[in-house]
């Protein structure tokens, strides 16, 4: 799925790399506020949904290629953050949607925890 189906689908907002929403894919999702869950279970290409905004969630999502981030309910990071993930390559994204309703949706819109659509 395309960031930017995922972008309408969550009717988020897109905080860094608006330019690249269009051509990036991402093949899976994952939701969590644990970065430990995330090294665990995340697999490449990814879509990591979470309600944390500190520097460690771009940190964790460069080592796990995942290509895009979508803050839940609302919350945007301070500018240090969406630097930090410029730079990386990293979309990110921001949403009112609750983390369980933006996994709910993503879901139900075909876009699995493993990969497969």
């Amino acid at each position: 799925m395309k960031v930017s189906e995922v972008v309408k689908i969550l009717n988020a907002d897109v905080l860094c790399l608006t330019d690249t929403v269009s051509s990036t894919q991402v093949i899976s999702a994952c939701g969590a506020d644990m970065m430990s869950d995330v090294l665990a279970f995340v697999k490449d290409q990814g879509l990591l949904l979470t309600g944390l905004i500190n520097p460690q969630v771009v940190r964790t999502a460069e080592m796990m290629d995942i290509p895009c981030i979508a803050f839940c309910r609302g919350k945007i990071p301070e500018r240090a953050v969406i630097q930090l993930a410029e730079e990386k390559g990293i979309i990110l994204l921001s949403t009112k949607l609750r983390l369980y309703q933006a996994c709910g949706v993503l879901y139900k819109a075909g876009l699995d925890a493993d990969g497969e659509m």
